[in-house]
């Protein structure tokens, strides 16, 4: 059975899409720990990073690396940080997320409540981030 990522990446589940390539996808998080929060997710179907292939893993987090670039160009946060966890969905996916302190990444503090309005206009944000660092694989 297909997973909630796998949906969205097909297109069976909305979502606010900031990258595409043939090997992953970026989208914004539906609960966002700040604004620009965002899921680096490959295609393939995945429950542990460790299991990822090597060149995988690499591409994964030069996407991952884009994606922060621009999240620090769009928000001036004092980091972006990262973390994989995979325990809500069995499906790889790194979180890139604009911190100001430590507690910013502390999963009890999401935004379970953000509209699909908010999330349209920071992905919107994000992918104009992404194009003027001249990233190509900005998802439309």
């Amino acid at each position: 059975m297909a997973t909630l990522f796998t949906k969205i990446i097909e297109g069976d589940l909305p979502g606010h899409f900031v990258w595409r390539d043939e090997l992953c996808v970026g989208f914004l998080s539906i609960a966002p720990l700040n604004p620009g929060h965002t899921l680096v997710v490959p295609r393939v179907e995945v429950e542990h990073w460790i299991d990822l292939e090597t060149e995988l893993v690499g591409h994964l987090f030069h996407v991952t690396q884009a994606i922060g670039k621009a999240l620090a160009k769009e928000y001036n946060p004092l980091k972006v940080g990262t973390i994989i966890l995979g325990l809500e969905v069995p499906h790889v996916h790194v979180h890139v997320v604009p911190v100001w302190n430590p507690t910013d990444l502390d999963f009890c503090n999401a935004d379970s409540s953000a509209s699909p309005e908010a999330l349209a206009r920071e992905a919107g944000n994000i992918r104009g981030a992404l194009t003027a660092l001249g990233y190509a694989q900005v998802a439309q």
